[in-house]
């Protein structure tokens, strides 16, 4: 049996650990003698527009390694997700999970070059950015409304794999359908689309 967290609990402890992790990276090294000279540093050089490209290119995958990377960061995803909605979200008082974790999803694109993004499937979309776009979104969404789990695709160097979030707990219905949650009879879901540069044959 399962008892909600206070926000105030939640802050507190959100708060510690902020400031733990703060004094950790932040805490200077034991101070040394002032008769002991530093060796300089150098600046790493910045980094140029060639240089950028060539580190794109190493980080291209084949569709095989695509497939798992995309399994293992859908599961990261899908089990974050439900992690927040348990724990931190209490409807009106907090920010929506999938919302925040945009903010993830920016971040792990510029570091791993690994995209991802929520499309409406088959209920109310709580973004214009959730509509599906393009071919690919569209048909995706269409298999997971009819009962696919998953749907994958590789086109122009790019593998993409769109899979099921069900909706069906959390609350999530309540936005998501508004006041006809409670006449809903049909199962809801919600996709979660990754999309990965491979290389070409």
């Amino acid at each position: 049996m399962s008892f909600p967290v206070p926000v105030k609990v939640c802050s507190a402890i959100a708060g510690v650990s902020i400031l733990s992790i703060a004094v950790a990276v932040f805490a200077g090294p034991p101070e040394v003698e002032k008769s002991q000279s530093r060796p300089k540093v150098k600046k790493p050089a910045p980094v140029t527009k060639k240089e950028e490209k060539r580190t794109k290119v190493k980080r291209l995958v084949t569709v095989a390694e695509a497939r798992q990377r995309a399994k293992l960061t859908h599961n990261i995803y899908a089990t974050t997700l439900d992690a927040m909605h348990h724990h931190y979200f209490f409807h009106d008082r907090a920010n929506v999970p999938a919302r925040v974790m945009e903010d993830m999803f920016a971040d792990i694109a510029q570091q791993e070059n690994i995209k991802a993004k929520w499309i409406a499937v088959n209920a109310k979309a709580m973004s214009i950015d959730h509509e599906p776009e393009g071919e690919f979104e569209k048909q995706a969404a269409k298999e997971i409304s009819a009962g696919k789990h998953e749907y994958e695709r590789v086109e122009k160097g790019v593998y993409r794999r769109a899979v099921a979030i069900s909706l069906m707990n959390n609350g999530c219905l309540g936005c998501h359908l508004g006041f006809s949650a409670n006449k809903n009879k049909r199962d809801r879901f919600a996709g979660l689309v990754i999309s990965i540069p491979v290389k070409q044959d």
